[in-house]
């Protein structure tokens, strides 16, 4: 037996400054809203993939803890022009591009505002693989 069908998935977010955290999706990453629920707002970021970005309710509680267990991937075939494009507008990266053997990828780190680390890459096809 097989499971029901999934249509899409969001991936979200907290953020202590909503607007902060948009100005960097859309205009940094240049993702498309696609639904703003106003204390959270959506984001295609390909098909039917989106992520959502949430205003917390408890802006003194630190995000710190949580980020560190979160990697939000973007996958392209385009890392490096990736890379070109937002440090000319100012990412600073926590990686350059480079190939993870152990993984066999190809990818760079940069953090979002929040601190959510955000890795763009691209997998290295195996033989006979993807």
């Amino acid at each position: 037996m097989s499971h029901p069908l999934i249509e899409s998935s969001i991936t979200f977010f907290y953020t202590h400054n909503l607007d902060t955290s948009a100005r960097f999706y859309e205009d940094v990453l240049g993702l498309e809203l696609w639904l703003d629920q106003g204390s959270c707002r959506i984001y295609r970021v390909s098909g039917d993939g989106y992520v959502g970005l949430c205003q917390s309710s408890d802006t003194k509680t630190p995000l710190t803890n949580k980020q560190s267990n979160v990697i939000f991937t973007l996958v392209t075939q385009q890392v490096d022009e990736w890379f070109n494009y937002l440090q000319q507008r100012g990412v600073k990266f926590e990686k350059l591009p480079e190939l993870n053997k152990k993984y066999n990828i190809y990818h760079c780190l940069l953090r979002d505002p929040n601190g959510y680390l955000v890795e763009i890459q691209r997998f290295e096809a195996p033989s006979g693989g993807v």
